[in-house]
């Protein structure tokens, strides 16, 4: 499905209509994928449109662009300000948020030197990742014969275009194969993660998820689910996770932004939780929908809703 056309996208500091938010094709970060990004997304809740942990993205965007070497020229609270320009602009309730920062054109020398700091920031409709279907049905995986680098290869920590190309190989191999995403081993040959996602397994009533250090995006969705699997009084580990346990689970499932709290129904046709959402995963997923949809109190300080 392709990206809804909506009327305005926020570039270096201004509102630019859709169609003539462009950038040079010389740019560096076409060329060698030297760029930072966030995916957000703002929930139309109870209460109205709230983004949910938008303080955690922006610093996230501005870890990333401090590691590699990527001066912001805004501040934190500029860039979430124009965030709110913008879906206001684009009267939208319920959307996807991507801000973006790229080096612009001048030089195409590996070295980006005195290319300037392009930023933007795009916002649109984007419904389920996966599927409506894949949210309360599960989804198929494979596990992908390209491996996740590691974190002295490129810093896995941070969320850079050109480390995507890593799941780009992973999961277009597996749509290729008839599957719905890829699932991503470490140099270890251990659990890494999706190609956009973090993993969960449940074996015996716990929860089992993997730390950074295995070379794992330390998702924002992620760090929420462990709240709330905390929150339910659920047992959870923090450790690594073998290729037969996966196969072997009583229950797996992705968290993402994008993907949202999705679960996995198999994986290389081995069939988990009899093929549909696992009682646990379900439990996670409800508590979930109901913090990002402003239904639950706990958690109220995750949701920042747009001043009207």
């Amino acid at each position: 499905m392709g990206i809804p056309q909506v009327k305005s996208i926020w570039m270096n500091g201004k509102l630019t209509p859709w169609q003539d938010a462009k950038v040079h094709v010389l740019s560096h970060s076409l060329h060698y994928g030297s760029g930072v990004f966030e995916g957000i997304r703002c929930y139309n809740t109870i209460n109205g449109p709230a983004v949910f942990r938008l303080r955690e993205h922006i610093e996230r965007l501005f870890f990333s662009a401090k590691i590699h070497r990527i001066k912001i020229p805004y501040t934190i609270e500029e860039i979430e300000s124009a965030i709110f320009e913008t879906i206001k602009e684009n009267k939208l309730e319920a959307c996807y948020i991507r801000p973006l920062v790229i080096f612009g054109m001048d030089s195409l020398g590996v070295h980006p030197g005195s290319c300037p700091i392009e930023v933007s920031i795009a916002t649109w409709p984007w419904a389920a990742y996966l599927g409506e279907e894949a949210l309360q049905n599960g989804i198929r995986a494979t596990i992908s014969s390209w491996r996740k680098f590691h974190s002295s290869m490129m810093p896995t920590s941070a969320k850079a275009t050109g480390q995507y190309l890593n799941s780009v190989l992973a999961v277009s191999d597996a749509v290729s194969k008839g599957y719905d995403e890829a699932i991503l081993l470490n140099m270890n040959g251990e659990v890494a993660e999706g190609s956009g996602e973090n993993l969960f397994l449940v074996k015996n009533n716990t929860i089992i998820t993997n730390p950074e250090n295995d070379s794992i995006l330390n998702g924002i969705t992620r760090h929420s689910s462990i709240q709330i699997i905390k929150h339910l009084g659920l047992d959870i580990q923090e450790r690594s996770i073998g290729v037969p346990e996966l196969f072997c689970a009583d229950e797996l499932f992705f968290t993402g932004t994008a993907a949202e709290v999705t679960p996995i129904r198999e994986v290389d046709h081995r069939i988990i939780s009899q093929g549909k959402m696992g009682p646990i995963t379900q439990k996670i997923q409800k508590l979930f929908f109901d913090v990002v949809n402003g239904r639950n109190e706990d958690f109220k300080n995750w949701l920042t809703y747009l001043e009207t």
